[in-house]
């Protein structure tokens, strides 16, 4: 029986990898929830759950849901708040596994001190990889802590690696969706809205990921993310758009063979492998292979999405230059939402960041976050 922590419960990947705790109560059990700002899902899961610990993102949301798990009779739940609840929870020594899945580098602090106390982690923030992937690579390297990645690429980058070794690895191949606007004339980018940004051809996520991945910065992450979790120069990745969504990446070794890892586009398959790795449960998931009629595979254009080819340049550079590429979309896919800039004005907001921040590669998570709110502040400042 597996214990879990789960960081970002209220998130999609935190509700579904509670539903996979629901399909298999034989093998998972929840052990501490850190729900951020949603105290009505929180409260919900708690008394569904009644994990040990709960952590909100204030202290003042925390005693809200410490007075409602009280008026309806719950006992036993510690509820504490901020950086230290969720570090709290993601370090409690009666977890033997931890779902990092809170959005942004919010948190990074808790990924981190999850793996230097020695907790399997399974990684839906890439965020945390881009930004701080050199350091939580290294401790989990020195301390043989498996950092499982639970985004859909990268998961099936893993299952395809384990029929070779990294030596005959010869190209990792990230597919992409290419989002709502892949066919959309570049003329008509300075038009579009934040409502057709955030319709996704493929898939139902938060906010931002979902207009990263219309301005094809999501998949620039994955490259910088693919980069730390298995060990390569991004010479070594590509990026192919396959508008199916049913091949999830592929590994291409120095024989010539090719290997795709083919599944349902459902987010509790990669969680499900992550949580049993190295065993492979049997699920309900099944996939159609009447869907593999038709497979469309073409190269990504880098002057229609150029936050593609930002990505790719930090990536080279590594170390504040993908602190800063995170950071500054961040506050500009805000900005964008509020409609205090154009969609185009995401990657001119991006180049001018990285334009201005020097190259450096901290080597803490202290001046991983000081690197941060610098290249907050200059993205915050250019919008003023």
């Amino acid at each position: 029986m597996k214990r879990l922590a789960i960081l970002g419960s209220t998130g999609s990947i935190g509700q579904s990898t509670l539903s996979i705790v629901e399909q298999f109560p034989d093998r998972y059990a929840v052990g501490t929830l850190a729900a951020g700002r949603n105290i009505d899902t929180a409260f919900a899961q708690t008394v569904r759950w009644r994990p040990k610990l709960v952590s909100l993102a204030t202290e003042e949301l925390a005693g809200e849901l410490a007075a409602r798990l009280r008026q309806a009779g719950v006992s036993g739940v510690e509820v504490v708040y901020g950086t230290a609840g969720t570090v709290a929870c993601a370090t409690r020594p009666d977890v033997d596994f931890v779902v990092s899945a809170i959005v942004g580098v919010s948190g990074l602090e808790a990924t981190h001190e999850a793996i230097l106390a020695g907790k399997p982690v399974g990684l839906a923030n890439k965020e945390c990889m881009v930004a701080a992937g050199e350091i939580l690579t290294r401790d989990a390297r020195e301390r043989n802590v498996p950092i499982l990645p639970i985004d859909s690429e990268h998961n099936a980058v893993h299952q395809c690696l384990r029929v070779g070794t990294h030596a005959e690895v010869k190209t990792i191949w990230l597919t992409a969706s290419g989002g709502p606007f892949r066919q959309l004339a570049a003329d008509k980018f300075d038009a579009i809205t934040p409502e057709q940004a955030l319709k996704h051809p493929t898939w139902v996520m938060g906010r931002r990921i979902t207009i990263d991945s219309a301005t094809m910065l999501n998949k620039g992450l994955e490259v910088i993310e693919a980069c730390r979790l298995f060990d390569v120069p991004p010479a070594q990745v590509r990026v192919t758009v396959h508008p199916q969504s049913t091949v999830h990446s592929l590994v291409e070794y120095v024989d010539g063979s090719i290997l795709a890892q083919i599944s349902v586009t459902d987010m509790r398959l990669p969680i499900l492998y992550a949580l049993a790795f190295p065993e492979r449960p049997v699920s309900p998931l099944t996939f159609d292979l009447a869907a593999l009629r038709h497979l469309e595979f073409e190269p990504p254009d880098m002057e229609r999405f150029p936050c593609l080819r930002l990505a790719f340049e930090a990536a080279a550079v590594g170390g504040t230059h993908c602190i800063a590429l995170n950071a500054a979309d961040e506050v500009a896919v805000e900005a964008f939402l509020e409609r205090r800039i154009s969609f185009t004005g995401i990657p001119r907001i991006i180049e001018r960041v990285l334009a201005s921040t020097p190259e450096a590669h901290p080597s803490t998570i202290a001046e991983v976050l000081a690197a941060d709110r610098e290249a907050r502040l200059t993205a915050h400042a250019l919008l003023a």
